[in-house]
C-alpha cells in the first residue's frame, strides 16, 4: 500500500498553515476604509429589501457612507453616513433625509466570521424632511437605540469565505486591531 501521496498532502496542508500564520503575523490581513464603506451600503441594501419584503412600511437608503478608522491615533471607527428613511403609506412615499455621525469600537466576532461596531456614541445628528428640519436632540435615544440596533445586527464586514486568506483568517484565533485608514486581522492574544 502506497502512503506517500497521504503524506504528500499532510505536508503540503502543514505547509500551508505554516505559511498562512507566519504571513498573518508579519503582514496582517488588511480591511480599507473604502472596503468597509461598500460592505455596509450593501448591507444597508440588503437590509431594505428584506424589511420591504417582509411588509415593513419603512425604507431606508444611504445615499453616503464615510467610514474614517483610527481618527487620532484612537481604536476606533467614525461612521458619517446620510441617506433617505422614507414611510410608505397610504399610496404615498414620506421621505425624510437623516444625517448621523457616530463613533464606536470595531470588534471581531468569530462565530459570525464578522466585524460590528460596538460602544455607540452619536457624535452629530440632523434630519430634513417637510416637515421637519434640524438637529435629532429631541429624539437621539430613539435614533440611537435604533441605529445601535441595526450595527449590533448588521456586520459593517463579513469575512468572504470564497477568497483563501479570509477563509484562513476564519479559521484561526484571530482579532481586529485599528490602524489609520485600515482594520487588521491579527492573531488573537490567547
Amino acid at each position: 500500500m502506497n502512503r506517500t501521496p497521504i503524506y504528500a498532502l499532510r505536508a503540503l496542508l502543514a505547509l500551508l498553515l505554516v505559511l498562512a500564520s507566519g504571513c498573518a503575523s508579519l503582514s496582517p490581513y488588511s480591511i480599507s476604509e473604502g472596503e468597509l464603506e461598500r460592505h455596509l451600503q450593501d448591507v444597508v441594501r440588503d437590509f431594505d429589501r428584506n424589511q420591504l419584503s417582509s411588509g415593513s412600511p419603512l425604507s431606508l437608503s444611504l445615499d453616503d457612507a464615510d467610514i474614517t478608522l483610527g481618527p487620532d491615533g484612537r481604536d476606533v471607527a467614525v461612521i458619517d453616513v446620510r441617506g433617505q428613511v422614507a414611510l410608505n403609506a397610504l399610496m404615498a412615499k414620506l421621505p425624510v433625509d437623516i444625517a448621523l455621525k457616530v463613533e464606536g469600537a470595531p470588534v471581531y466576532d468569530s462565530t459570525e466570521k464578522a466585524i460590528f461596531i460596538r460602544r455607540l456614541q452619536l457624535l452629530e445628528s440632523s434630519i430634513d424632511s417637510p416637515f421637519f428640519k434640524g438637529d435629532l436632540k429631541p429624539v437621539t435615544d430613539t435614533v440611537m437605540r435604533l441605529v445601535a440596533q441595526m450595527l449590533e445586527t448588521m456586520p459593517v464586514y463579513r469575512l468572504d469565505e470564497t477568497d483563501f486568506a479570509q477563509r484562513m483568517f476564519g479559521m484561526m484565533p484571530v482579532d481586529v486591531r485599528v490602524a489609520p485608514g485600515r482594520l487588521e486581522f491579527v492573531m488573537a492574544d490567547q
